[in-house]
């Protein structure tokens, strides 16, 4: 039997997910959130702390996504393509600063078993964001001083966050926007009686992306919601304020992690 990830079959082509490389590509609707610091450092995993300089500060991040992998795969967009909304909290793991996703919602699922592979603890969910298109024309906005943009993400058929940012300036140096690494828990529960409270697999990764690039990257203002739904912990995360809003493309491949801390033992 040949895969990478299930289903393993004869072929080995019919895994949601193939080994890496992993290339990435995607527009991102982006907005800096500060919620209460208590709220925020509830979600942290052992080995993890609060930022001291940034307790409370949040990243919400709503990307239209490409894929592919050692091929073509985005010549099938309806495998390549796809939507993500996640957020990510600032934190210390051994006094370095990172960016820790407590939630992140998809709407492929060979994204989902890519991101659970990795530590993204990705649930199905339903993303949508304005389009910017070169042509012009009041069916667009501009990518520019005034162009608008909207965002929003749904669970189960819930609204659970809405954005919109109104682009003022260009950024020159976008390096910022990539300054923490992503912290995540690869977390595999085992079913065996007895070892529900034992898992297969527990530890704390930081995320290693190859060759990342950001482009055309523009800042505004913006406002954001987190909105309240049954069977989400999203909106206890109240926000207090919104910073700033961006709009940028993206790529990166991934290959790689680092384990932090293994606890599976």
């Amino acid at each position: 039997m040949k895969g990478y990830t299930v289903p393993l079959s004869p072929r080995g082509i019919a895994n949601l997910a193939p080994a890496p490389p992993w290339h990435y590509a995607g527009t991102v609707v982006n907005v800096e959130f500060f919620t209460d610091p208590a709220a925020a450092a509830a979600t942290l995993p052992e080995g993890l702390t609060p930022d001291p300089d940034s307790a409370g500060r949040g990243v919400a991040m709503f990307i239209d996504w490409q894929y592919s992998s050692t091929g073509l795969e985005y010549l099938d967009p309806a495998r390549s393509q796809y939507r993500e909304f996640f957020i990510t909290l600032d934190a210390h793991y051994n006094g370095t600063p990172v960016a820790w996703c407590p939630y992140i919602y998809v709407d492929n699922d060979s994204a989902m078993a890519r991101g659970w592979v990795q530590g993204f603890p990705k649930k199905l969910g339903a993303v949508q964001q304005t389009r910017a298109y070169s042509v012009g024309g009041p069916g667009t906005p501009v990518l520019g001083p005034g162009g608008q943009f909207g965002a929003t993400a749904s669970a189960a058929g819930q609204r659970i966050a809405e954005a919109k940012i109104s682009l003022e300036r260009p950024v020159p140096d976008p390096a910022a926007l990539m300054s923490r690494p992503v912290v995540n828990l690869r977390h595999f529960p085992r079913l065996a009686a007895g070892q529900h409270d034992k898992p297969a697999v527990h530890e704390l990764v930081m995320a290693v992306l190859d060759d990342p690039a950001v482009s055309d990257v523009w800042v505004g203002t913006a406002d954001l919601a987190f909105l309240t739904a049954h069977g989400e912990e999203l909106a206890d995360l109240p926000i207090q304020r919104t910073g700033k809003g961006f709009h940028y493309d993206l790529a990166y491949t991934v290959t790689d992690l680092k384990t932090l801390v293994d606890h599976s033992n």
